[in-house]
């Protein structure tokens, strides 16, 4: 893969970070055809917050990671120093030093950087700060609750220290909050005529208004704003914020009902093929329309609450690529 580094800093993330799958209501279709997965750990194993164990936090951990002398200017690396070795008996996380900026909330998608070290000897394991930062969704669904409680009502700037046992020493990861992006963020565009009118509830929410004639039997991809990010290539892993119509207007499904963007590796065959086209070339913090002829979407197939034959209507804001 071209994204080797970036790849495996994300991959280092996920695995201390993030659940293997979203709960939510979800609807009966997304643009990946696949339900919902239950909440379970990197083993497979249900979390804590599915099972309704503690989720982290305990007083002894927090205690040791305050322990932990965090140094180094905001945006570099920052060097841990602590009495080795570190354990923890589970998750749990600490603010190491207040941010400035805007005040993180539930289902905020937060661009980040971070080191990771061993607990036992303090050894630097990974760094993401030769890149342009990894996402991190704010939400019990996707990452583990212990972070999110101390990540919940602080600023973009913040650095906060997260610990995770393993059989010898603690995973320790100092994480830096870059941005954090709720909705698409750009110059709006006019649309062409003969499409459907999208308007934008408060918190950025979009609705249609559909139009009368005949559905399109092309691909059409228009952008209803132009945000200044990094292109979208195929073998991009990105997140967005979506809702989906029939072309009659009927809505089916919309990852801002459920809380929390949705993630998907562009050109890999994850998605209907009208998005892994659609999303090719469009710029981070767009907002992007896509109606989707049956062929470049379920086809004949008859999908929950998608009749077989439809033409689907999207509104897509694209808050990551990377």
């Amino acid at each position: 893969m071209r994204r080797s580094a970036t790849a495996t800093t994300a991959a280092a993330l996920a695995a201390l970070l993030f659940l293997a799958g979203c709960s939510g209501d979800g609807g009966d279709a997304d643009p990946a055809g696949t339900p919902t997965e239950a909440a379970t750990d990197a083993s497979g194993e249900p979390t804590e917050a599915a099972t309704g164990e503690p989720t982290g936090n305990a007083a002894e951990d927090v205690a040791a990671l305050e322990s932990i002398t965090v140094e180094g200017e905001p945006g570099a690396a920052p060097t841990l120093t602590f009495e080795q070795p570190l354990n923890v008996g589970g998750q749990a996380a600490v603010l190491a030093s207040p941010g400035d900026g805007e005040t993180l909330e539930e289902g905020q998608l937060l661009v980040v950087n971070f080191v990771q070290v061993n607990g036992e000897n303090g050894e630097v394991l990974d760094s993401t700060y030769e890149t342009d930062g990894q996402p991190l969704v704010i939400s019990d669904q996707v990452t583990v609750p212990a972070l999110n409680d101390v990540l919940i009502g602080q600023q973009v700037g913040a650095r906060v220290l997260f610990a995770s046992p393993t059989q010898a020493a603690a995973a320790i990861m100092a994480i830096e909050v870059l941005d954090a992006r709720t909705r698409a963020e750009g110059e709006p565009v006019e649309l062409p005529e003969g499409l459907p009118t999208v308007t934008l509830a408060e918190n950025g929410e979009p609705s249609i208004e559909p139009v009368d004639g005949d559905a399109p039997t092309e691909l059409v991809t228009a952008t209803t704003i132009r945000g200044e990010g990094k292109e979208v290539e195929a073998g991009d892993y990105v997140h967005v914020q979506y809702s989906g119509w029939l072309w009659d207007g009927t809505a089916f499904d919309s990852s801002w009902s459920r809380g929390v963007p949705f993630p998907l590796e562009v050109g890999a065959g994850q998605v209907i093929e009208g998005w892994d086209t659609g999303l090719l070339g469009q710029t981070v913090g767009s907002q992007v329309l896509l109606v989707i002829p049956p062929e470049l979407g379920y086809g004949d197939q008859d999908n929950g609450t998608i009749p077989p034959g439809s033409t689907l209507v999207f509104v897509v804001d694209i808050l990551h690529a990377a």
